[in-house]
């Protein structure tokens, strides 16, 4: 079951940006380019990224009105503004304040964050293939046909939660890397390769033939969920 986003941004190009980073990640959003009509919305929905600069009422008005609408469903602020003043005012009534420029991942995070406080549907677990799970919560992995917690290196581990965070997504082997090591990736570096085989011997049932790590040779990996 995805999750359903309420996204309010006036800011075209960002919001149509955002919101197909959003739907690539499992989530479902309705965005919105102001405030009006915020509140009849907000009902159908677990979770709100709402932008402060609005035009007619601001964020802060409009969060506001959307907490008092709907209390238990979290508000993400997102702003330019970095000042101790505007975090504090923001946090007020918003669950959490997020400044930009911010990266995707970063946001989908504290989204799944906000969501499992909540209680809603990311606090369930991940199922990889038919002998895997994922406690999002915890980040403990289990093996299910004996329900032993499967042990992983850190950079396994990592590499693992950046898979799910892009859920059914060919990532390129520079792009993983990167992401993991923070530093460029250099061709022909097989420091990943090595990383994502050990990882499958951990999780796969047959490592030679992965079900869970895809390979998309000359390109790179994909998880699907």
């Amino acid at each position: 079951m995805k999750t359903n986003v309420l996204y309010i941004e006036d800011h075209e190009k960002i919001g149509s940006l955002l919101k197909e980073e959003l739907e690539q990640r499992g989530f479902t959003v309705q965005w919105l380019l102001s405030g009006e009509g915020a509140e009849t919305e907000v009902h159908q929905h677990e979770v709100v990224v709402l932008d402060i600069m609005l035009p007619g009422l601001d964020g802060f008005t409009v969060g506001k009105r959307l907490k008092k609408a709907a209390p238990d469903v979290p508000i993400l602020l997102l702003s330019a503004r970095t000042s101790v003043t505007d975090k504090v005012d923001g946090l007020q009534f918003a669950d959490d304040y997020l400044t930009k420029p911010f990266h995707t991942d970063e946001l989908v995070a504290r989204l799944e964050v906000l969501i499992r406080r909540r209680g809603g549907t990311h606090s369930a677990r991940i199922s990889l293939g038919n002998q895997i799970e994922v406690d999002p919560e915890s980040q403990m992995i289990f093996d299910k046909r004996t329900g032993e917690e499967i042990i992983l290196t850190g950079k396994q581990h990592q590499i693992l939660m950046y898979f799910l965070r892009h859920p059914n997504q060919v990532l390129p082997k520079e792009q993983i890397y990167e992401a993991i090591w923070e530093e460029p990736y250099i061709t022909g570096d097989k420091t990943l390769m090595v990383h994502i085989h050990r990882l499958r011997q951990k999780l796969e049932r047959h490592p030679d033939s992965p079900e869970i790590i895809e390979t998309l040779k000359g390109i790179g990996y994909r998880v699907k969920r």
